[in-house]
């Protein structure tokens, strides 16, 4: 099968990063101040619920079904008969998972609150089921992953404008919220035809996937714990609002995030193949350059959100989530422990077949994140879940860490640093002495203002140190600009 470049792949799946970046932009503004902290933390609750169920019945297909179908994709046949078996499995799940969602709502008093906005929300389950979305991504289909995204996205947004009025429309909110995440899902199932035979193939062997589905499941379990447990132990142990000031700070978060791993995410397919076919060089030299990118870029954006927090959530939210500024700034330096651990648990020791590793990682942070969410929330609500969260993410860093530390030592001299903490330095006295010293009324012409103050002093740094990352991605790119000039 003919694959594009992991260039263009990366380029695909960063303008469906920024997609993600600016949509927000657009919408989570409107969306704050129309329905207010107690709405907003309504959707909040209903849609982390959801995530449980809707992560029973995918099991750990997500993850294994990418590497599952990119060993084989060249094989259609053989691809086929992966795709049934995973997603006939997944049906079955997922049918399970509705009989115990439906018993749940009529017996736990909680969800009773947000019965009708429960229901709807649970359209995900099925939506993400049918999807079959890791096809696509061991496909290395990210152009029509990138275009559907885009398609929903606009349709939403427009939806949302047209329909969200008032506090009392948080309900038809959340439906287009379905619609945004999962309508891509359905024309998927219907152009899945075109990769895979849908026709019984015979012979099916289930159990071959039973037990690294079981693995990634339980990675599935303990991930969702801690990244999503926050919210609902918030819902149970504090309000709505306090669910509103966290859900701020974390859909910040959330955006920077998708950023910093946007690279990561193209890669799985590609350095699963490496390992199957034996390029092992290939394999370290691209895990080097995907951390070399999530350290330049997480670090000046974990520092200067950290600064701007204030002004983020006025801007993005208003003055109704000023509760939110001191969670973001705690949750904050977790886009720079998530981009490693992205690196290090999903695309290096998933590939070569360790996924225990991974498992135990994120069971510790898990575990980590319970025990702090129950002594910290009672007492501080929404920071105490952004510092539960933080810890975490440091204790899941630590382990993988510690399981790859020959692997690190190999490819440590591939990694650079050196520059980039001195231009990071520099940047940072630069906004510090902005922000000291500049009043600027308006959040936005702050924000503005600053954010190209600091990204231009670290990328001219860079630049100027000849940080051999950033030449490598600048000279190609001069080159291509002048050879059309001439």
């Amino acid at each position: 099968m003919k694959t594009k470049s992991v260039k263009f792949n990366f380029i695909m799946n960063f303008i469906l990063t920024i997609s993600q970046f600016l949509f927000p932009l657009i919408t989570f503004p409107y969306v704050s101040r129309v329905l207010g902290p107690s709405g907003n933390g309504s959707i909040a609750f209903a849609t982390s619920v959801v995530t449980y169920f809707t992560m029973f019945s995918m099991l750990g297909v997500p993850t294994y079904g990418i590497r599952a179908c990119a060993k084989v994709r060249d094989n259609k046949e053989e691809l086929s008969k992966v795709v049934q078996e995973l997603l006939v499995i997944n049906l079955i799940m997922m049918l399970i998972c509705y009989i115990i969602f439906g018993m749940a709502l009529l017996t736990v008093d909680r969800f009773q609150e947000d019965k009708v906005l429960l229901i709807i929300s649970s359209a995900a389950i099925f939506l993400n089921v049918i999807g079959v979305s890791w096809l696509y991504s061991a496909l290395e289909q990210y152009a029509y992953i990138t275009t559907m995204s885009l398609v929903f996205k606009v349709i939403s947004v427009v939806l949302m404008f047209a329909l969200v009025r008032s506090e009392k429309d948080y309900i038809i909110y959340g439906t287009i919220s379905v619609i945004a995440s999962g309508g891509s899902f359905l024309a998927n199932f219907i152009r899945m035809r075109k990769f895979v035979s849908m026709k019984p193939v015979g012979q099916y062997d289930f159990k071959r996937h039973m037990k690294p589905i079981c693995i990634f499941f339980a990675m599935s379990i303990a991930t969702t714990i801690y990244t999503n447990l926050d919210t609902v132990m918030l819902g149970f142990m504090q309000t709505n609002t306090d669910v509103g000031f966290y859900n701020a700070a974390v859909k910040i978060k959330g955006i920077l995030v998708s950023l910093v791993t946007s690279l990561g995410t193209v890669l799985l397919p590609r350095l699963s193949f490496y390992i199957e076919n034996g390029f092992e060089k290939e394999f370290r030299r691209m895990i080097a350059k995907a951390l070399n990118f999530v350290l330049l870029i997480s670090f000046p954006l974990t520092i200067y959100f950290i600064f701007y927090a204030k002004e983020s959530i006025l801007l993005l939210s208003g003055s109704a989530y000023l509760g939110a500024v001191i969670p973001m700034c705690v949750i904050t330096p977790t886009i720079v422990f998530i981009g490693i651990t992205n690196v290090l648990g999903i695309q290096v020791l998933v590939p070569i077949g360790k996924e225990k590793q991974v498992l135990f990682s994120v069971v510790i942070g898990a575990l980590v994140d319970l025990i702090l969410n129950v002594i910290f929330i009672p007492e501080y609500a929404a920071t105490g879940a952004a510092l539960g969260t933080l810890v975490a993410e440091i204790a899941v860093l630590i382990v993988q860490i510690i399981c790859l530390r020959g692997f690190l030592v190999e490819i440590k001299n591939e990694i650079q640093w050196k520059k980039e903490i001195i231009s990071l330095f520099i940047a940072t006295i630069g906004v510090m002495f902005f922000k000291t010293y500049v009043e600027i009324q308006s959040d936005f012409v702050a924000l503005v203002i600053s954010a190209i103050l600091y990204f231009s002093i670290y990328g001219g740094l860079l630049l100027l140190l000849k940080d051999s990352f950033i030449l490598e991605i600048v000279i190609p790119v001069y080159e291509r600009i002048r050879k059309q000039r001439n």
